[in-house]
């Protein structure tokens, strides 16, 4: 069994840390998607509600989702623009599963009239179908 830091455990706050395990055999893509992603207006520090799209191509490892979700719960009083949340969130997950390439879409809930839609990608620049 892997080594996980919250997985069959009891976790009461957000962490950082993305635990990941090795890729099965012939998975080519991943895909999470969350509309509990929230954060703090870096100007008004009003919450920001975003949906999120986590897609990316393993090369040797894949991410535990109990340790995404906790990993998602973390930017919740974090002042950040949309932008730039998308941003971290797809270089996180590079540094941590090194993918032949992430996209992260962020759709923040429409506040004042207007719904942004981010999208961040991420790549190695190398592409290997199984």
């Amino acid at each position: 069994m892997e080594n996980f830091h919250y997985l069959g455990k009891k976790v009461n706050a957000p962490a950082k840390q993305l635990d990941t395990f090795p890729k099965p055999a012939n998975v080519q893509t991943l895909k999470f998607a969350s509309n509990e992603l929230t954060s703090v207006c870096p100007v008004t520090h009003q919450p920001d509600f975003n949906t999120v799209t986590i897609e990316f191509a393993p090369d040797k490892l894949c991410i535990e989702s109990k340790s995404l979700k906790l990993y998602l719960w973390s930017f919740r009083e974090e002042p950040i623009f949309a932008e730039g949340l998308a941003a971290v969130i797809a270089a996180d997950i590079f540094a941590a599963v090194s993918p032949f390439w992430c996209k992260i879409t962020l759709v923040q809930n429409i506040r004042g009239g207007m719904q942004l839609s981010v999208v961040a990608e991420k790549s190695s620049g190398i592409f290997k179908g199984d």
